[in-house]
């Protein structure tokens, strides 16, 4: 593998909520009949019967299309099971929605938070369904070049838009610490891959050593999505209108440099994988560059990146951090996904990307 082509597996197969249904995995069966209860005292305007089906992504925390004879929703739950410290926190992915959805944001509308276990077992949200269009292929075969170019341009103007909210202005200023925000994730994510650990990885031991001695100049407290990517958005089916940004479950308070470099690792990754633009001939395809999109970023925020190949690394070994976490989880038995095994793989190969760009930045 190239520097980067080993984070092809984690943007292919992370938390893809909305990628087809299935019958519900035996290991995540919901009591129906309680839940349609609860939905009928929570959900203004629900009326069963209720069908409930999995769907097939969604890495870490179990998702389910609720169909009724007049609406279709999502419900989001924390897995059961035994699970790390603040994982899986979908009470926070409520609250996040629920913010930006009351200013405009293009979000699934949520509905109610039940924080009751006994219900289905463990906590969970309900939210709308959003129809719409997702593309896995960055390089979005069968479009125009000016299709593509519109879809590049409003993924980036959503994003530019989440990083314009002032946290406190919108009620969100408890959502995160303010401060260190690179120090802190680094810190974050190498308790979370230490207590995931299943076999030394020398790559993110050298990366634990070197990131938190060269973080880059503190940025604006913002909110950062932490998985901001083209198949994480649902568009409309007949334009380039983002109609809503899904899977929060990273979301946080801190610095926008963090999404906006984690969104630009696909010009990094070679063309020859479906989530790589790196040697593709952007301009045939419409697609704009790297510097192209960092111009229009900045014209919307006034931020610039200072550092991208040490942002590269930082993306990559929390990349590594996350599979080895679903790592654990296969361990512990509580992985809720197919795909669990083969990112768990992906630990070995994308720590030694970011080790490829950490030297780069000076290590």
């Amino acid at each position: 593998m190239t520097d980067a082509s080993a984070a092809d597996a984690p943007l292919q197969d992370a938390q893809t909520a909305f990628s087809g249904t299935r019958e519900v995995d035996p290991r995540y069966r919901l009591d129906e009949a309680r839940l349609d209860a609860w939905m009928t005292e929570n959900v203004a305007g629900y009326a069963g019967p209720l069908t409930v089906r999995q769907f097939k992504g969604g890495q870490s925390n179990p998702t389910y299309e609720l169909t009724t004879p007049t609406a279709a929703y999502v419900l989001r739950r924390k897995p059961p099971g035994l699970l790390l410290p603040s994982a899986h926190a979908v009470d926070r992915e409520f609250q996040v929605i629920s913010a930006l959805a009351a200013q405009g944001f293009p979000v699934a509308r949520p509905h109610a938070l039940c924080l009751d276990e006994g219900v289905i077992g463990s906590i969970f949200y309900v939210m709308d369904k959003v129809e719409g269009r997702i593309f896995w292929d960055l390089k979005l075969p069968g479009l125009s070049p000016a299709e593509r170019r519109a879809i590049y341009h409003a993924q980036t103007d959503a994003l530019a838009r989440l990083h314009a909210f002032d946290p406190a202005a919108i009620g969100l200023a408890d959502y995160g610490k303010a401060g260190n925000y690179f120090a802190r994730q680094v810190g974050r994510w190498t308790k979370q891959y230490r207590a995931s650990e299943t076999e030394a990885v020398p790559a993110m031991d050298r990366l634990i050593a070197f990131l938190p001695d060269s973080l880059p100049p503190e940025g604006p407290c913002r909110i950062v999505h932490g998985d901001f990517r083209l198949d994480n958005m649902i568009l409309a089916e007949d334009r380039a209108d983002v109609r809503a940004v899904l899977d929060w479950e990273l979301s946080t308070l801190g610095d926008p440099m963090a999404d906006f470099s984690y969104l630009l690792i696909a010009w990094a990754i070679p063309a020859s994988l479906r989530n790589g633009l790196a040697g593709a001939d952007l301009v045939a395809l419409g697609i704009p560059s790297v510097e192209e999109t960092v111009d229009r970023y900045a014209a919307a925020t006034g931020l610039r990146p200072a550092d991208l190949d040490w942002l590269y690394a930082y993306n990559l070994f929390r990349l590594a951090a996350i599979c080895q976490g679903i790592a654990g989880r296969v361990r512990d038995g509580t992985a809720a996904s197919a795909h669990a095994r083969s990112m768990a793989a992906q630990v070995g190969p994308l720590s030694e990307a970011a080790w490829t760009f950490a030297k780069k930045a000076g290590a």
